[in-house]
């Protein structure tokens, strides 16, 4: 059976430890800076999901978005900024759980749509918005220019 609760202070070195696997070019201060201001914010939520032992083996940063967010029409949306399962707990419905979760959050803060994003080329996080009830709304090419 899994289960999942809302990150508080406490939680900040597992959410690093969880984050840091997906986003592996990022230090682990910059993760922990980052993760705690999301547990200390309002607009912000990080949820951590258990599965068998008291370790929790997946997480999901959402935030509410004000700005406009590609695809919607309402605002604040609510946004799912990353989401993990440890392999060993993949294929259980951590992941969709996590998702409703931050889905149900969002709700509670007035949201209206909810959204979320991927890389280009990250098929496998493609297939995972879809199996979880996203439509793909655009595809985009960004890009940036060094000014000095």
């Amino acid at each position: 059976m899994s289960c999942i609760r809302k990150a508080g202070a406490e939680d900040l070195p597992a959410a690093v430890r969880l984050a840091s696997k997906l986003w592996m070019h990022e230090t682990l201060e910059d993760l922990g800076e980052e993760l705690a201001s999301y547990i200390d914010s309002r607009d912000a939520a990080i949820f951590l999901a258990y599965h068998g032992d008291r370790k929790p083996c997946g997480f999901a940063q959402c935030s509410l978005r004000r700005d406009y967010v590609e695809g919607t029409d309402t605002s604040p949306v609510g946004y799912l900024e990353g989401i993990y399962v440890c392999r060993p707990c993949r294929g259980l419905g951590i992941a969709r759980l996590l998702v409703e979760t931050c889905q149900q959050w969002a709700i509670w803060a007035g949201c209206q749509e909810f959204a979320s994003d991927c890389e280009l080329t990250n098929e496998e996080s493609r297939k995972f918005h879809l199996a979880v009830g996203f439509q793909e709304a655009k595809r985009i090419i960004c890009f940036t220019k060094k000014l000095r």
